[in-house]
């Protein structure tokens, strides 16, 4: 396959770490998968429908772009486009853009678009087959404690140095909480750590706290938190991460405050005044969060609380889309599932645990998000130093295009949550 090429070394000398990619799940992009002549039909009359009735201009192949006044979308090859669509639905749309069959002058523009109408893209009655067309989730990637491993390993264990390319200095991969927007790129650095220590306010972290991070990154939480006196446990399943986390630690002097361990959330064990969890809920999975928040409330003493950041979509879209195998889950997040606040409140009531307050920054992650996609774009020469093609270079930034789209788009929403043991539910009222 050619989607993704390593260097034969596979080294990433700078961290000394491996790259190790299985080659086998990716498709052969340069080559159009062949769909049924009706599939291939029904798709390319959808798709001009839709495009029709939406503010974009299209331009297919050689004829003049039409539409209306909105931004532009070039279908290069509109038999390759229209027959992986039909083969494949919004998983042949992405591997389109990959495959170069497609080209927008502003590609979150155009994402925002189809975003802010995909509930409208397919026609009402064809929306109630969408369990005969919509591909499921392989139970191969089910948040099994063996297949979480497995599912983080595929992203987060890529190499440091790719993260590296685009994220600031606190090697930070989650939203930032930015003063004011529009953001700059000089003003991230500082956000990340804003967004970090609210978190930490929030939980009540200070000299003698006894902290659990559910999801390490590469340690600027669990090293601003010793810094503030506690005693961290941080874990982790990617190994890429974990020996990174540990140096950045021990460079920053604290390392006799910080353990880091590489194994699942369901192994934890100990009691903790104070649990952290940034955007690592996404990778539970629906059947694994009551789980998930059993084990939460299982550690934490008593009047301890619990601060989440977790990226959110609305409670139908939720029910609509969790089984779905998507473009995302497919080449970016395996096992990947976004939760709403109301199933975020349902799951953890059921645990004990009850939300006592909930903030928004959905705007400030398409900030981040177009901070990272811009420096990625900048620095993309540097991929192929790791030996990454430009197939992969047109699947991060289609990738960061399309998260950036769906917060613009409010499709989604990022909150910091606060939970507590017990008592009555607040009063915000379920999303």
């Amino acid at each position: 396959m050619t989607a993704v090429h390593q260097s034969s070394d596979r080294s990433t000398p700078a961290f000394g770490l491996s790259v190790d990619i299985d080659e086998s799940r990716w498709p052969d992009v340069a080559r159009a998968p062949r769909s049924s002549p009706l599939c291939a039909g029904v798709a390319g009359f959808l798709l001009r429908r839709a495009f029709e009735r939406l503010p974009l201009t299209v331009r297919w192949g050689q004829t003049p772009a039409a539409g209306g006044t909105g931004p532009l979308l070039e279908i290069h090859d509109p038999e390759a486009f229209v027959q992986r669509i039909g083969a494949d639905g919004l998983i042949g749309f992405g591997e389109s853009y990959m495959a170069g069959e497609w080209s927008a002058e502003d590609l979150v523009e155009v994402l925002t678009v189809l975003a802010a109408n995909a509930t409208s893209l397919v026609p009402r009655p064809l929306q109630r087959l969408r369990g005969t067309w919509m591909r499921r989730h392989p139970a191969g990637e089910r948040n099994s404690p063996e297949g979480a491993r497995e599912n983080i390993r595929r992203h987060y264990d890529l190499s440091n140095q790719l993260f590296a390319l685009f994220l600031d200095d606190t090697m930070t991969y989650s939203s930032a909480v930015f003063p004011r927007l529009p953001a700059r790129w000089d003003d991230l650095a500082s956000a990340q750590r804003r967004k970090i220590d609210r978190l930490l306010d929030a939980a009540d972290v200070g000299p003698g706290t006894r902290l659990l991070e559910i999801g390490t990154g590469w340690g600027e939480l669990a090293t601003r938190a010793a810094a503030r006196g506690a005693r961290v446990v941080t874990v982790t399943l990617s190994r890429e991460q974990r020996d990174l986390a540990v140096e950045r630690i021990t460079r920053a002097g604290h390392a006799d405050r910080v353990s880091v361990r590489l194994c699942d959330y369901r192994e934890i064990d100990g009691v903790y005044d104070a649990v952290v969890s940034v955007e690592m809920i996404e990778a539970v999975g629906a059947e694994y969060w009551p789980v998930y928040f059993d084990r939460l409330a299982g550690v934490l003493a008593p009047g301890g609380r619990i601060a989440l950041q977790a990226i959110t979509m609305p409670h139908k879209q939720v029910l609509a889309t969790r089984g779905d195998y998507t473009w995302i889950r497919k080449y970016i997040f395996p096992g990947g599932v976004i939760p709403s606040l109301r199933a975020v409140r349902q799951v953890a009531a059921g645990s004990g645990l009850r939300v006592e307050n909930v903030e928004s920054y959905g705007e400030h992650y398409a900030e981040t998000l177009r901070l990272w996609r811009h420096r990625f774009l900048d620095r993309a020469d540097g991929l192929a130093d790791l030996g990454f093609d430009e197939t992969f270079r047109r699947m991060w930034e289609f990738y960061l295009a399309y998260c950036e789209a769906g917060f613009r788009a409010r499709y989604l929403d990022v909150h910091q949550v606060l939970l507590k043991h017990d008592g009555t539910a607040d009063t915000e009222g379920a999303r």
